[in-house]
């Protein structure tokens, strides 16, 4: 054996009971498993395990690290929590299939997001099929990742910036946009529906892409239309849409959102089981946090997305154009808030993209604007201006009854949707697998460790359709985490978010570690996982 880990705690991903064993490993996979009173494994290398836990490494169902693993080779954010594979391409926009002039705009549109706006150097962009990414990738990644194909993306390349129905012509190029995707390895496509330009599609136009999805084996994952007003129809919405399409489910961030869904998460798990009692494919992720992350610009009402970023800024300079936005935020409920009236005391600034506005990061719209002696809508619009629509935001509109009981399900995977970006970014993209470890399952009972351990690596193993990911067995690839079941815990908090979690002291990605003793290595032992051809 290359390596044999003696005396551990095996939690081998199934949910059943732990057990204590040597694990060895040999070749990137794991090569042999003996429980205590077998003959002992010998190895060149030998790691005492005592007190720890090992499990398969944990499967991030919705990252938006797209340009960090490019940008930042460390990657501890994620690396640091035991995350040996990122889903990436969500919420419909991402930076393949495209063209140059598409490539430009998705890279104005999620600078929030992700950075990497037009004259940022710090990523080459030397791609442009979803096939040419995945081998950028390829050259070597703290962590293992797998692409959705982004519709929003798609959209923007094949229709552009109109809130209108595809023409035949167009759909067809989307179409044709989605195979070539899936052929070169995205295992889905995603979409955003709260985001433009993707939320311009109708669910006709949607079906008929999902039906693509379906013939590929691959699976569909929308941020749907709201998590807010009508949240309960707008999931329901994606499940007929997908049972029509033949196409499997996987819902992002599957939270219940604003106070009119305070307490409603049981109304949403009787959907899905009476949709998963009637044979549909259904599986979704959460966070383990109430309020979401995304950006200020998101919040505008969807018609004042049509022609792009450029667009948008135009009509924030117009004065009439301006009162009309903020006559939908504040007053009708625009459908980029979910169709509920903005409260500018839950928007916490959480990054900007020009330095010189740094001052606002860290309170709400509302703290702002009282301290400038204005109104809330005039610091936004002032503010979506100046950063160029770079501005990301903490929205705390979330549920804590909701969290728990959603994480409950049966089809429940775990999903950081950690956005990196800004000063003060949200504490999941640096907690989400400790925060389920810890706090949920040691400390609050809510799951077994076990059952944790299920949720974070052979559900969304199984999802991804991954043979060799996600259990510790004989031949299994070896994507590994040993970590302290009595002191695993996120160090992010909201006030410190980039703070790496306790008590995971190794994590091995193809048998090398990458992390060793508490500490990232040098090794980029990451590579893209693509679509397995069915």
């Amino acid at each position: 054996m290359d390596l044999v880990i003696r005396n551990v705690r095996v939690i081998d991903g199934t949910g059943g009971a732990s057990y204590r064993a040597d694990v060895g490993l040999a070749g990137g996979r794991i090569a042999g498993i003996r429980r205590e009173g077998a003959p002992r494994l010998g190895g060149r290398r030998e790691l005492d395990a005592t007190g720890l836990a090992l499990s398969p490494g944990f499967i991030d169902m919705h990252a938006h690290s797209d340009l960090a693993l490019l940008r930042d080779p460390d990657h501890s954010a994620k690396a640091a929590q035991g995350v040996t594979l990122e889903v990436l391409g969500q919420d419909g926009l991402s930076y393949a299939p495209v063209d140059d002039a598409t490539l430009t705009e998705v890279r104005k549109a999620i600078t929030g997001w992700n950075g990497g706006a037009p004259g940022d150097t710090a990523v080459d962009f030397d791609w442009r099929t979803v096939g040419e990414y995945l081998d950028r990738l390829d050259r070597g990644i703290a962590v293992n990742a797998a692409y959705l194909v982004p519709q929003g993306t798609v959209r923007m390349y094949a229709v552009g910036w109109d809130d209108r129905p595809a023409t035949p012509a167009e759909l067809a190029r989307m179409k044709q946009l989605v195979a070539e995707g899936l052929e070169q390895g995205a295992v889905g496509m995603s979409s955003g529906l709260t985001y433009t330009p993707g939320m311009y599609a109708g669910d006709a136009e949607l079906t008929e892409l999902c039906r693509v999805v379906a013939r590929y084996d691959g699976y569909y994952c929308p941020h749907h239309r709201s998590y807010g007003a009508g949240a309960l129809e707008a999931y329901e919405d994606m499940v007929s849409l997908t049972r029509d399409a033949g196409c499997a489910l996987h819902l992002a961030h599957a939270t219940m959102n604003f106070g009119l869904n305070k307490g409603k998460a049981p109304d949403l798990l009787a959907l899905l089981d009476q949709a998963l009692d009637d044979g549909a494919d259904i599986s979704l992720d959460t966070y383990p946090y109430t309020p979401g992350c995304t950006t200020l610009v998101a919040m505008l009402p969807s018609w004042a997305g049509e022609g792009g970023p450029e667009a948008t800024l135009a009509r924030l300079k117009d004065d009439e154009s301006a009162e009309k936005i903020r006559h939908h935020l504040e007053e009708i409920g625009s459908d980029g808030c979910h169709g509920v009236p903005i409260e500018w005391d839950t928007i916490e600034i959480s990054g900007v993209s020009d330095p010189g506005l740094a001052s606002c990061v860290g309170r709400t719209v509302q703290q702002a604007a009282d301290q400038r002696g204005e109104i809330p809508w005039a610091t936004a619009r002032r503010l979506l201006i100046s950063d160029r629509l770079g501005s990301t935001i903490l929205q705390h509109v979330g549920h804590e009854e909701n969290v728990r009981q959603i994480m409950r399900h049966r089809v429940h995977t775990g999903g950081s949707d950690g956005i990196l970006q800004g000063d003060k970014p949200h504490p999941r993209a640096y907690g989400t697998f400790p925060q389920y470890l810890g706090r949920y399952a040691r400390d609050l009972g809510i799951l077994s460790l076990e059952e944790t351990v299920a949720h974070l690596t052979s559900r969304p193993a199984a999802r991804l359709r991954l043979p060799d990911r996600g259990l510790i067995r004989e031949g299994y690839r070896a994507d590994l985490v040993l970590f302290d079941p009595d002191t695993i815990a996120a160090g992010s908090s909201f006030d410190a978010p980039r703070t790496l979690p306790v008590g995971i002291p190794y994590v091995l990605i193809d048998g090398r570690f990458v992390i060793e003793d508490g500490s990232r290595t040098d090794v980029l032992a990451g590579r893209s996982v693509r679509r397995t051809p069915s």
